[in-house]
């Protein structure tokens, strides 16, 4: 099915972000680079990843970008259609309540791990992270305050010490950020950071009876924001929203 017009990226005039030859990029950079774009949504749904315009953009190779799609792909974060490219994955409802139900299963297990092992620099880390929320709200940042709410949920994890539980929130934060670009409404911004600081309190006195559940609340709130409908597409310039 050909997708509307509107996702053709703009070349913009400003030149490509180039990457010189002695600073170049690790494929791991770069996909670091696309899923930042994502989870800040500067790079929308179903946006068209050109790869021309990304090996300009990254002074590599279309072979090299293509190892990259493969990664963001196995994470959910970009679709690969046969003779057509690369495009920001485009969740459906259904792939939103799978998403939520997903974390609801894996986050408990991280506030529980959390509770054994964080140290108290690491819960004065997370309040801090807070705070910067809070400042991001009083501005009225949403870009911001949803990169900052998602970043609060792989913090939470790495803290945590389970790399693979780590992996599976970063996949799952990504993933939400998409979801919460099409379906959040004009006043949901991913994550409170009320709920972030009750949370870390409890994790704090280490309180495993009320933490993890505080965790599943926190997911259940979000989820009942969402509103599901379907969303308009707007045209993005790509080297613009790849810039650092």
């Amino acid at each position: 099915m050909k997708r509307t017009s509107s996702r053709v990226l703009s070349m913009g005039s400003t030149g490509p972000l180039r990457v010189s030859q002695t600073d170049q990029l690790t494929e791991k950079e770069i996909v670091d680079r696309i899923s930042s774009a994502v989870m800040d949504h500067r790079l929308p749904a179903g946006t068209k990843l050109a790869e021309n315009v990304l090996c300009e953009t990254f002074d590599t190779s279309r072979a090299r970008i293509r190892r990259v799609f493969l990664v963001l792909a196995e994470r959910g974060i970009v679709e690969l259609q046969s003779n057509r490219g690369a495009f920001v994955a485009s969740p459906t409802r259904e792939d939103a309540r799978n998403v939520f139900q997903a974390r609801r299963i894996i986050e408990p297990t991280v506030v529980r791990n959390a509770i054994q092992r964080i140290t108290d620099s690491q819960v004065a880390t997370l309040m801090a992270h807070v705070e910067r929320e809070a400042r991001a709200g009083k501005s009225g940042n949403r870009r911001e305050i949803i990169r900052l709410s998602g970043t609060f949920h792989i913090a939470l994890a790495e803290f945590a010490g389970n790399p693979v539980l780590r992996k599976f929130v970063e996949d799952l934060v990504a993933r939400s950020s998409l979801i919460i670009g099409l379906f959040g409404s004009v006043h949901l911004s991913s994550c409170s950071e009320d709920e972030h600081s009750v949370l870390i309190d409890m994790i704090a006195v280490r309180n495993a009876k009320l933490a993890p559940g505080l965790m599943v609340d926190h997911l259940n709130r979000i989820e009942s924001e969402l509103e599901l409908t379907d969303r308009t597409e707007e045209v993005v310039d790509l080297r613009k929203a790849l810039s650092p």
